[in-house]
């Protein structure tokens, strides 16, 4: 099984992390817009699994994730699930539909301006996201890919390089979450 092991921060501004990340020798690419469609389960309610489905487009690129219940209480760790759909704007539609006829509800959209990097961190490969989200901010996301055995040993390698970059308290919740808790009651965040 596959583990997604990521850690988030929020940041007042993103050029002192890039700063930081060019003296570690880390390239960041050029910005990308992601828009990512959630949904609701028609009998799960997934505030209360801490589970996620959604679909995410990223220019003519498309897919589904499912992301399992976090595992920890410190980090964002958890089973993810990804698949990639056709290519093209048309691609997300008939998956809606779809997910729609089964059930599935609509919930909302999460909008970011992305910029990446990967680069080797104490021998491991580690994503590292730069992310602007309307309205909530800028954050920091660090990531990287685990079989179940080796969860441990990711997540102590995030928290090295979160101390190296200068990073403060992490954020559990994702950015649903955060953004249904900006606009609903704490009650309605799923």
């Amino acid at each position: 099984m596959r583990f997604e092991v990521e850690q988030k921060f929020p940041v007042a501004e993103l050029a002192e992390i890039e700063r930081r990340l060019a003296e570690l020798g880390a390239r960041i690419g050029p910005p990308v817009e992601q828009v990512d469609l959630y949904f609701a389960h028609p009998v799960r309610d997934f505030a209360q699994t801490d589970e996620a489905l959604r679909i995410r487009r990223v220019g003519d690129e498309s897919f589904i994730t499912y992301k399992g219940s976090k595992i920890d209480p410190m980090t964002k760790t958890r089973r993810e699930i990804e698949l990639p759909l056709a290519d093209g704007a048309e691609a997300v539609r008939p998956w809606r539909e779809l997910l729609e006829a089964l059930g599935f509800r609509p919930v909302a959209e999460v909008a970011k301006r992305r910029r990446t990097a990967k680069f080797d961190w104490e021998g491991r490969q580690v994503e590292i996201a730069l992310d602007e989200v309307a309205p909530l901010g800028s954050f920091v996301e660090l990531e990287i890919g685990a079989d179940e055995a080796d969860v441990q040993s990711a997540k102590n390698c995030l928290a090295s390089l979160a101390a190296t970059l200068g990073l403060g308290l992490g954020e559990r919740r994702s950015y649903l979450e955060l953004l249904l808790g900006k606009t609903h009651p704490p009650s309605a965040v799923g």
